[in-house]
């Protein structure tokens, strides 16, 4: 399943930038795919099966903190052993995403997806 952060973030921002897949943004920041990823033209993402151009800004998912974009959470699958973002947490906010089940097959295809060699 992917990781989500709750309410309960302090927005210290420590969880952003050990995500290798940049699918953490800063509440209400805009996103895109193509934010740290080899994506261009068209994606279809694997969670929510929506096709949009990788380029396109996204809605922010959260306002008021930081956040993580279901579709490009790979839990760190093929990059490290746990969820970084979970490890440098300072209060425990980035938790399993109980809405989104993913078997370990899916969240490595997904990080294929998002980087194409």
């Amino acid at each position: 399943m992917a990781i989500k952060i709750t309410d309960e973030c302090i927005n210290c921002g420590a969880c952003e930038p050990e995500c290798p897949n940049n699918a953490i943004y800063e509440g209400g920041a805009e996103w895109k795919f193509s934010d740290g990823t080899s994506l261009k033209g068209k994606y279809t993402g694997l969670s929510s099966k929506n096709t949009v151009d990788a380029d396109q800004e996204n809605e922010p998912v959260d306002m008021d903190v930081y956040y993580i974009v279901a579709d490009k959470c790979t839990e760190c699958k093929g990059f490290h052993d746990e969820p970084q973002c979970a490890a440098v947490c300072p209060v425990d906010c980035c938790v399993p995403n109980e809405e989104i089940i993913e078997t370990d097959e899916l969240l490595l295809k997904k990080k294929d997806s998002l980087h194409i060699i």
